[in-house]
């Protein structure tokens, strides 16, 4: 059974940037904070590297900035993703390469971003490239306790929190936002609204005491086998 937790974020909306953080003569600001996950008990938390921060921009007559897509390795070993969580923008392709032994077949049923690469062996890498923003959970339809998450981005103002939990997302334009902050044992995403450039702090508290995890089913929406986490392979 999932662990219960709680969350805090507090952001800091900074002023104006020098330097390199002025582009063609544009004012941006950078958006700090830091998030602490709370356990059961008040126990700190070792994931926090695995949460996701991000702003989305309203409706505007201009579209966000993206970022220039990317090509990077979520590695298997062990009957492990990593990293378990990875964060990109839009158009970007993920490699698994197996550095396992035995088989795995990689596979999402995500809404806009399914995909399945068949079963394959060690040594071989196969890849695929997320068109669409959202959050994608990524299986193995072998081994059940096998999930890493891809954060798929519409636009460059997001980041993931150090081991400390705290984090920067820079070359913001001031403006209305809404702030997600994401983490894979919390049951709902946060969104709020925020003000970018002159505003006074924000804090965030998250309750997610009440959550808890629901094993997944296989590619073909089946259960996996009784014996499945007790394979040899």
């Amino acid at each position: 059974m999932q662990r219960f937790i709680g969350v805090t974020a507090l952001l800091s909306i900074l002023g104006p940037l020098n330097g390199s953080a002025q582009t063609a003569g544009a004012r941006t600001v950078e958006v700090s904070g830091r998030i602490v996950i709370l356990e059961k008990g008040n126990k700190t938390s070792p994931d926090l590297g695995d949460a996701v921060v991000y702003l989305e921009s309203p409706a505007t007559a201009s579209p966000p900035a993206s970022a220039r897509p990317l090509t990077v390795d979520i590695a298997i070993t062990d009957k492990t993703y990593a990293p378990h969580v990875l964060v990109v923008p839009v158009g970007s392709s993920v490699r698994f390469p197996n550095h396992d032994p035995f088989n795995h077949n990689v596979f999402s049923l995500s809404e806009g971003n399914s995909f399945d690469l068949g079963l394959y062996g060690r040594g071989e890498a196969k890849s695929q490239t997320f068109l669409h923003p959202g959050l994608v959970r990524v299986y193995c339809n072998v081994h059940p306790r096998m999930v890493a998450y891809v954060q798929v981005m519409a636009n460059r103002y997001f980041a993931q929190p150090n081991a400390d939990g705290s984090f920067t997302i820079s070359d913001v334009p001031p403006g209305s936002y809404r702030l997600h902050a994401w983490h894979e044992r919390i049951p709902a995403e946060l969104v709020t609204n925020v003000t970018v450039g002159g505003a006074d702090p924000v804090q965030i508290t998250l309750d997610a005491r009440g959550y808890h995890l629901e094993p997944h089913r296989n590619k073909y929406g089946k259960n996996y086998p009784t014996n499945a986490g007790r394979e040899r392979y």
